[in-house]
């Protein structure tokens, strides 16, 4: 087994590799970003994906890498786990129907409900003890879906026309356009921006650059939310107008 992901603030990383360590000392991980994962793809038989759900779907730098390297699907055993700060009603279904044309085989998913990244909008904060029993909550819940995926019973959440429904009406239907193409709505201000770099270093797209010592930002965004739960100064935004709270995985373990 290996196990591969697409993670902003870790939360996604973090369950991954919290599986592969329960199932197999051996499970390698490796983020998409990562120069050999194309090659630890192509060599195993089954691979655990995890990322973060976008309004009920796939990141789209997670949609195109997986286009991308189409042929290195084919036969292959998916196990998606979706991390979501709410619902997704069908995040690993999504996953599923992206990959099964390319000829892999889904056998299971699973959700997990974990802190939330969206750092500049309020109504989805929670308190810090609250998000480390999400948290924990979720290390339950792997250990639970490695136990029954041994013993043959992978769990299946996310996967059905009833999950499909419940994501399509809950979210997909309304929202589903803001993931469609990358964005160009990620926002610096430049009374707050220092020009430390931290932003054009994270971003996974290549998206932000440092101009006359400060962040300026493209129209490929993927939405991760990494410069904005990092950026030192609370510089950037992106759906709200100010940063109420920067939130990674090692907060809350």
């Amino acid at each position: 087994m290996t196990g591969i992901y697409f993670s902003g603030t870790g939360n996604s990383r973090y369950a991954v590799e919290t599986f592969c360590k329960e199932y197999s000392k051996d499970c390698r991980v490796l983020s998409i970003e990562d120069s050999e994962v194309k090659k630890a793809i192509a060599d195993a038989d089954t691979i655990v994906i995890a990322y973060p759900v976008q309004f009920s779907t796939v990141p789209k730098i997670l949609r195109d890498f997986i286009t991308d390297n189409k042929r290195i699907w084919k036969n292959k055993k998916i196990f998606a786990i979706a991390t979501m700060g709410l619902f997704s009603g069908d995040g690993s279904g999504s996953l599923g129907r992206l990959l099964t044309p390319y000829g892999a085989k889904v056998i299971g998913g699973l959700h997990l409900k974990m802190p939330d990244s969206i750092g500049d909008e309020k109504a989805l904060k929670r308190p810090l003890e609250k998000n480390k029993e999400l948290v924990k909550n979720a290390e339950r819940k792997i250990k639970e879906s490695v136990r029954l995926l041994k013993a043959g019973k992978p769990t299946q959440e996310g996967i059905g026309p009833l999950y499909q429904m419940a994501g399509l009406f809950g979210q997909r239907l309304y929202f589903g356009h803001k993931t469609k193409e990358y964005s160009s709505n990620l926002k610096v201000d430049s009374s707050k921006c220092v020009g430390c770099g931290m932003c054009e270093k994270l971003c996974p797209m290549d998206n932000i650059t440092i101009v006359d010592k400060t962040a300026v930002s493209g129209d490929r965004c993927t939405m991760c939310y990494r410069c904005i739960n990092k950026c030192p100064k609370q510089a950037i935004t992106l759906l709200g107008k100010k940063v109420v709270e920067q939130s990674i995985i090692e907060k809350f373990i």
